[in-house]
């Protein structure tokens, strides 16, 4: 087996939450977890966390409950295609907070 030298060079940039800016105000959908249905959740452990772990722009905690920053948020619904419990869904930006439950 041949060795291959590879290049040192790797990146240190890390993403976060701002990349791409405030990008919050224009999101069409939002997503909204539902906590009863959430992994982490019911059972109190650090396990599952796909919303967190596919969300392109890192606004999903990695807590328990997980939050999401809704000033980042683009909307794009990642997240709840990746939850395997259904318990992301993605509301129209225009139904008000209150109405969610």
């Amino acid at each position: 087996m041949v060795k291959r030298k590879y290049c040192d060079m790797i990146s240190r940039s890390k993403p976060g939450p701002g990349d791409g800016g405030n990008t919050g105000s224009w999101r069409v959908m939002r997503p909204v977890i539902n906590l009863e249905a959430c992994i982490p959740v019911k059972t109190k452990k650090n396990s599952c966390f796909n919303c967190w772990l596919y969300c392109p722009d890192c606004v999903v905690s990695k807590t328990i409950p997980p939050v999401i920053n809704y000033e980042y948020c683009k909307g794009c619904g990642i997240c709840a295609e990746e939850c395997p419990t259904g318990a992301i869904s993605m509301v129209a930006e225009a139904t008000p907070v209150t109405e969610e439950k």
